[in-house]
């Protein structure tokens, strides 16, 4: 059974859906005004695998994320107290709508290049805005909110559990720690804000029994979680920064209005570093995978270096990194391919791949323990005593966790020629005339085919 790390509980423990077979999550997805860096990608990658390995397990998983399209703040460095949307929309002249169609066009196109299969459900936090002014009313109504002048406040000493996520006991948190929001109108300096006055000349704002505003960050995947998947959830997951104030806050909101716990499980994943600081947009140290095309890496390449660290660690991203990741692939594509046109299971070598199948998920199933799952998978391309059927059927099933299309390029066919060269190369090389199966490489190369030398004989690849 699969196990996995709760920040609830800072414990390992198996995640066991309330309903047997069918796994509910909710993952906070991308806020739309730019776009996704490769930090936020990593983060979205880890309920990709937690999914991908729940479906291996047999486990029908329905995943919603959402897509913030209603500008909101975070305490991130550099944070000047403009609303995001906003300045995206005044910096480019068009309007906020434009603004979130657009990146989020973008997300998505982001998410199929990195092989994160498509969320049940994608509620964009606009369209939710009638749901958030119902929780709010509720909120008022059983004294855990109360309105200053058209801006609605949670009020934390009404929740008794404030704190347990993220162990930010009340007594713990100093006054203007949310920068952003301080407002000594508030009750407690702690309380946030479920639903915002609209200043003068704001152009996002809908109408409520408190004045025209907008809702709070944190009221949004509240309502959003409550209306998609009901009022238990298996399972949450975000990034560490999510941890406080907002999930902390999501927790108050929408326990307080049922009256129960909603998630039961929640995951998060650690920061991507680059020269060793949390890559931010507000920092101005990001990437996007158009950043990495443009220097001729692939966004499997980037999925592939993600594995290479386990979710809850932080992981420092460098370009000889990637690069190394992309040979990587390459070489099990080209291996990959290479088995497939090899003899069937009844020549040769063990029908089965050994105890592989057995370390590999019982890696994923440790807290995805992706470094072991990939070390696994290199041993198995190294053992030449199985048989390229054995390892090609193993590690196909080992890519549907993965994710990383190993499979690419089986079916891939020769051209004229090539075989006959190929053939000739290997004569060339057994006979130890080094110089002529070199210039046969190179007239393979000419042909756009790769050769490589293994111990089980040569294989092909073919290059763009």
């Amino acid at each position: 059974m699969l196990q996995v790390t709760n920040t609830l509980t800072r414990a390992k423990e198996p995640l066991r859906p309330r309903t047997p077979g069918r796994l509910s999550m909710y993952t906070c997805g991308p806020t739309v005004y730019r776009y996704a860096h490769i930090g936020n990608l990593r983060t979205f990658l880890l309920a990709d695998l937690l999914r991908r390995a729940l479906e291996a397990g047999g486990t029908e998983v329905r995943q919603v994320q959402n897509i913030t399209d209603v500008g909101h703040m975070t305490n991130e460095e550099f944070d000047r107290g403009e609303d995001r949307m906003l300045v995206s929309a005044r910096l480019e002249d068009k309007s906020p709508a434009e603004i979130a169609q657009h990146y989020t066009e973008a997300y998505l196109a982001d998410a199929a290049a990195l092989n994160l299969r498509p969320a049940a459900a994608y509620p964009r936090a606009s369209e939710y805005v009638p749901q958030m002014l119902e929780l709010v009313a509720k909120l008022l109504e059983r004294g855990h909110a109360y309105e200053v002048e058209g801006t609605v406040y949670f009020a934390v000493e009404s929740f008794p559990g404030y704190g347990r996520l993220s162990r930010n006991t009340l007594d713990r948190l100093r006054a203007g720690h949310r920068q952003a929001e301080a407002d000594p109108r508030k009750r407690h300096h702690a309380d946030f804000a479920l639903w915002k006055a609209a200043g003068p000349g704001r152009i996002v704002k809908w109408p409520s029994p408190w004045g025209d505003g907008y809702p709070g960050w944190h009221i949004e995947c509240s309502a959003m979680s409550l209306a998609t998947l009901g009022e238990h959830i298996d399972v949450h997951t975000g990034g560490e920064d999510n941890v406080f104030p907002h999930h902390e806050d999501e927790i108050a909101q929408s326990e307080a209005v049922v009256g129960h716990q909603v998630v039961a499980t929640w995951v998060h994943g650690a920061h991507l570093l680059t020269e060793g600081r949390r890559m931010a947009k507000s920092a101005g140290n990001f990437y996007a995978l158009a950043d990495l095309r443009q220097r001729g890496h692939s966004a499997l390449a980037a999925r592939l270096l993600f594995l290479q660290a386990r979710y809850g660690s932080q992981f420092n991203f460098t370009w000889d990194a990637l690069a190394g990741a992309e040979r990587t692939l390459d070489r099990l594509r080209s291996r990959v391919a290479g088995w497939a046109r090899g003899p069937g299971p009844e020549a040769g070598g063990p029908a089965g791949a050994g105890g592989y199948e057995e370390r590999f998920w019982a890696a994923v199933d440790d807290d995805l323990d992706t470094p072991t799952a990939l070390a696994v998978l290199h041993q198995l391309e190294g053992d030449e005593s199985l048989a390229p059927a054995a390892r090609l059927a193993a590690v196909t099933a080992f890519d549907r966790f993965l994710g990383l299309d190993l499979a690419a390029e089986v079916g891939q066919v020769l051209p004229a020629g090539a075989e006959t060269l190929i053939a000739g190369r290997e004569q060339a090389r057994a006979a130890r005339d080094f110089a002529a199966a070199d210039r046969l490489r190179e007239q393979l190369a000419g042909l756009g085919v790769e050769v490589t030398d293994t111990r089980s004989g040569t294989t092909w690849r073919l290059r763009p």
